[in-house]
């Protein structure tokens, strides 16, 4: 057995904290006028593609990879400026904390879960989404056969909210979205709420 093996993992550990701290901290100065331009989005991928080297946290890959989608043609655009300002503020809370919506207490989902049919389906995508884009998620939606909508209404069979976000999603624009699928859930309607790691079972 190696007996350093625990060393190296509480020395891995201490990487991970002091790496997301700086995350933290970069962020919140990032997105302090609320908008992104392209130096700004260069330099943040710069830091984080050095940190991810140093560390193991899925949330510097997934970032390192989306950074690296928006910018692949050099350019980013007034779209991908609004949805990387979105991810900073979700990853960003008043705490200084990163939230993963893994805990049933965090958010309204149902429970138990329930089995997805995503074919003549109606969906919402709301907050992060670590799988990509929301663009991409309606896109994987509409290739099995189900639709997207803006928004929850009678219409929605489902509410699918981003893997990464913070705790004061009651607060956020995205919270307003849970707000009312929650609504229509205590209504009656057809209306689930599940997260984003649940939605990709079935979808992919």
């Amino acid at each position: 057995m190696d007996e350093f093996a625990h060393l190296r993992r509480f020395s891995q550990a201490r990487v991970n904290d002091r790496n997301m701290d700086e995350l933290i901290g970069i962020s919140r100065g990032l997105i302090a006028d609320g908008q992104i331009v392209q130096a700004e989005a260069e330099f943040l991928l710069r830091w984080i593609e050095q940190a991810s080297s140093m560390g193991e946290d899925p949330i510097f890959k997934m970032m390192v990879s989306r950074i690296g989608d928006m910018m692949e043609d050099g350019v980013l655009d007034q779209d991908e400026s609004a949805e990387l300002l979105q991810m900073l503020q979700a990853l960003t809370g008043e705490d200084g904390k990163i939230h993963h919506y893994k805990r049933p207490s965090d958010l309204p989902l149902d429970n138990p879960l329930p089995d997805i049919s995503i074919a003549d389906r109606g969906f919402v995508f709301t907050g992060v989404m670590a799988y990509g884009p929301r663009k991409e998620c309606q896109q994987l939606v509409a290739d099995l056969g189900g639709f997207s909508k803006g928004g929850p209404s009678k219409k929605v069979n489902y509410l699918v909210i981003g893997t990464i976000a913070n705790e004061h999603w009651l607060y956020s624009s995205y919270g307003r979205k849970i707000q009312r699928a929650v609504e229509l859930r205590d209504q009656g309607h057809n209306i689930a709420i599940v997260n984003e790691d649940h939605f990709m079972r079935f979808a992919l």
